[in-house]
């Protein structure tokens, strides 16, 4: 049972969970539990392991780093679903297993006789998680998907970019990190009704990344849904509130995100233009929204009155929210991102020391914690089925030669 610095066991310590999805979504949904200290076995495909170890370049150790963002804390077996004897052990592993999480193709796991219904009569305990990409019902439920045909069939394309460029995809695959963060919170869900159900039974969950694109949308759909009007394009600026987007100033672009009419007001203060928080068009922010047109460039022409460095300073001393559109370089090497020393380094088997992302949730008695570096392809096969399944090393040779592993 893993065990943090304060002396107590890691929040999910205890907990096994089965692991058998690919590229993003269930993996960072299952990165995010390993933090949490659960025990996660990756499944992978002989040969080949999850596809995202092949997303590259940039490449360490001969792993993309695609991969390695998002499979830390991970034990990994290789096994051939399409024999008998690789389907048994997936049977072996559930029964002994907490959590599956799975993000198969419609129906193929259930043609195994790896689907819930199944592996529930051995173990009524098990939580068993599907990722799918329209979810279970609906006329698109057995299309494939992936994050960018997501986010262009949710609407979240036709609400990103400019008019003068049209739809772009966000620019992370936001999709599918959301995805994985709902699996996330259903699995602990599922586990608190679990331990307060008297018969500690387990339950089948799903979610979609379609269904999350939507849920994603927020603000945007509860605009639509109240007012029927679609919304288009508006580049960076925000469909809510005024003004919110980036100004150029007399050097670089800082981005203005106020979102109060008092904010507002402590700004004309500022830039030596009180009358413009007293003009009844500019007062209050329905105001703003709606004489955005008129406000936006009086703004722009304010802004170019000084640097954007000079603008973060004097803004900030006003508790008014502004920044400059850093670069990634610029982001890892910011005073903020060295206190908080979010960026960790693991020793990983063949690529040396590696530098991640560490988990962003603070927990005070049992935090999160980087016990394993990202597996190799099969690395701990053996180690798995000896631990978990009691199989001895003559039974796992068998096995190896039998194409099973």
């Amino acid at each position: 049972m893993s065990e943090t610095q304060t002396g107590r066991p890691a929040a999910l310590a205890g907990i096994r969970v089965l692991d058998l999805s690919r590229i993003l979504a269930g993996p960072f949904c299952t990165q995010i539990l390993g933090d949490l200290g659960a025990d996660i076995v990756k499944v992978e495909q002989p040969g080949l392991g999850d596809g995202s170890r092949a997303w590259g370049p940039p490449w360490a150790g001969g792993e993309a780093a695609y991969y390695l963002s998002i499979n830390r804390n991970k034990r990994s077996i290789t096994l051939n679903l399409k024999t008998e004897a690789g389907q048994n052990i997936v049977r072996r592993l559930a029964a002994k297993s907490d959590i599956l999480i799975e993000n198969y193709k419609f129906g193929e796991l259930k043609r195994l006789g790896l689907d819930y219904e199944t592996l529930a009569k051995e173990n009524p305990a098990l939580i068993y998680c599907t990722i799918s990409s329209y979810g279970p019902t609906g006329p698109y439920k057995e299309r494939p998907g992936f994050d960018l045909m997501i986010q262009a069939q949710s609407g979240i394309m036709s609400i990103t970019g400019s008019p003068e460029n049209g739809p772009t995809r966000v620019g992370v695959a936001v999709v599918d990190v959301t995805t994985g963060l709902y699996a996330a919170n259903i699995i602990q869900a599922a586990l608190f009704a679990r331990e307060r159900d008297p018969q500690k039974r387990g339950q089948k969950l799903e979610v979609s990344l379609y269904e999350c694109a939507l849920a994603w949308l927020a603000n945007l759909a509860g605009n639509y849904l109240a007012s029927g009007k679609t919304p288009g394009l508006m580049g960076n600026a925000h469909p809510n509130l005024a003004p919110y987007q980036p100004f150029e100033t007399a050097d670089i672009p800082l981005v203005l995100a106020i979102g109060t009419d008092a904010q507002f007001r402590k700004f004309c203060g500022l830039a030596g233009r009180p009358e413009l928080a007293a003009d009844p068009r500019f007062a209050a922010n329905s105001g703003r929204v709606v004489n955005r047109d008129t406000l936006i460039p009086i703004l722009q022409e304010i802004m170019l009155e000084r640097p954007a460095a000079e603008w973060e300073e004097a803004l900030a001393k006003l508790d008014i929210p502004a920044g400059t559109i850093k670069t990634l370089d610029k982001v890892f090497a910011d005073r903020q991102t060295q206190a908080l020393e979010i960026v960790q380094e693991i020793q990983h088997p063949t690529a040396g020391k590696i530098k991640t992302v560490r988990s962003p949730m603070h927990l005070s008695a049992t935090p999160t914690q980087i016990r394993h570096a990202p597996p190799l392809l099969g690395q701990h096969t053996g180690e798995i089925l000896q631990e978990i399944l009691g199989l001895s090393e003559e039974e796992i040779g068998q096995l190896r030669e039998e194409g099973t592993l």
